[in-house]
């Protein structure tokens, strides 16, 4: 027992002149923090940038950065944690640089200059939520109609995304179930040149439509009409917010580009090039190789008239491509034939590293599964996430969302939904029972 009463008194002491040392040593030190960017990156304006030195007693303490990217703090002497985080918007990816700085020692004695280097992370802003191509069953049993298509784009980021001068293109071969002359010895030819064929043409937005974090537009492929009034089983896709792929001038078959309805107003048609034979953007029915992109220190119009990034499929003057640089693709989904043994890839990994199956022609589309832990994660998402999803064909030899998260009944709940986006639509996308705006 006595041992345990010196032991105790003992500590006390320590306790104490611990506690009488730091009120003699406590002072406060200036130091900067200076963050330091990738030499690669082309961020513009580094001030204003929120800096945290976070004490080991779990004391913060924040300050901003000026122009030359340092931050000024007054800190009292101990141990701390330093950690930064800026996010920008640069042609439709959310650029976010993060650094952290352990165990860093602030005295009398340490430097008054910590560097933090930072780590530079893109994600999409803009993903493609979901393709309806497929198309459906006539009411009369006799085949499908399949000049319905459609698809949707989503910001997926917390940051607004502009949508001017984004592209939307597709490849050719327009299908993949084609032999793909593209491939070389087992390889795509230009996946080491570092581009990805648009093939026939491509289409662009004009205007300043900017999406907001959860807001999607959709865009109209094939006749933005009521489709239903003549095939129950089809889209109505004559809402005035919808975009419409329509240059008249330029595709002039109007089995594919019929006039939109009238409730489209003309500022939401969207311009097109072509640049091969062919009257109409063809967008395969059963296995479209998709993308989008935005044409870095250039226009959608300098683009289509630089004829320097001219590509001819197998040599083809009736197949002509123009090269987009893959570091321009913001999103590309690459759509295979349900069952077919001959499929054949379009994309590099780069851009999409797997590829999701489609059986047409009985209204299914391909929808993007829900990241069911970052849209858990989100606090705004409480009590108006719904579970049970049953949209899925994994019954009709499919496939469904793993989330188990019914994105769409959540969405009209005022649930905001983060999308799976891991470059790879194998684990991104399943094939839905029916298209979304049904």
């Amino acid at each position: 027992m006595k041992r345990i009463y010196y032991f105790l008194f003992a500590f006390l002491l320590i306790a104490s002149a611990c506690t009488e040392d730091e009120k003699l040593t406590y002072k406060t030190i200036d130091v900067y923090v200076e963050l330091v960017y990738p030499t690669e990156s082309s961020i513009e304006s580094k001030n204003d940038i929120s800096i945290l030195a976070s004490s080991s007693s779990g004391v913060k303490y924040e300050s901003k950065t000026d122009e030359e990217s340092k931050a000024k703090f007054n800190l009292p002497s101990g141990v701390y944690e330093i950690t930064a985080t800026h996010k920008n918007v640069h042609s439709g990816r959310l650029i976010t640089f993060t650094g952290s700085k352990s165990n860093v020692v602030i005295n009398e004695t340490s430097s008054d200059l910590i560097s933090l280097n930072l780590v530079e992370s893109k994600l999409s802003q803009i993903v493609i939520k979901e393709i309806y191509n497929g198309g459906c069953q006539k009411d009369d049993g006799s085949g499908s109609f399949h000049y319905d298509k459609y698809i949707i784009l989503y910001n997926n980021s917390d940051e607004n995304a502009q949508l001017k001068d984004m592209c939307i293109a597709m490849t050719i071969p327009y299908n993949s179930t084609v032999t793909n002359a593209d491939v070389q010895n087992g390889t795509l030819f230009y996946e080491n040149e570092g581009w990805i064929p648009a093939g026939l043409g491509y289409f662009y937005f004009s205007n300043d439509k900017e999406l907001k974090p959860g807001e999607q537009a959709v865009v109209v492929l094939n006749n933005a009409n009521d489709n239903t009034l003549t095939y129950s089983n089809s889209v109505d896709l004559s809402r005035s917010e919808y975009y419409v792929t329509y240059s008249p001038e330029v595709y002039t078959n109007t089995s594919y580009h019929p006039s939109p309805s009238s409730n489209i107003p003309v500022s939401n048609y969207l311009p097109g090039f072509k640049y091969g034979t062919g009257n109409a953007w063809a967008f395969s029915n059963t296995s479209p190789a998709l993308f989008i992109f935005y044409p870095e220190n250039s226009s959608p119009e300098a683009f289509n008239a630089d004829a320097n990034n001219i590509s001819l499929y197998n040599g083809s003057a009736t197949q002509v491509r123009k090269k987009v640089p893959v570091d321009w693709i913001v999103d590309g989904v690459e759509v295979f034939k349900k069952g077919a043994s001959n499929n054949s890839k379009r994309f590099t990994s780069s851009v999409d590293a797997g590829a999701v199956d489609l059986t047409a022609g009985y209204g299914y589309t391909l929808y993007r599964n829900v990241d069911k832990d970052a849209t858990e994660a989100l606090q705004e998402n409480s009590g108006k996430i719904v579970y049970n999803y049953n949209l899925g064909t994994e019954n009709l030899d499919g496939s469904t969302d793993p989330s188990g998260i019914d994105a769409e009944a959540s969405i009209k709940n005022g649930a905001r939904i983060i999308y799976s986006d891991t470059n790879n639509s194998s684990n991104d996308f399943h094939q839905r029972a029916k298209a979304s705006l049904k």
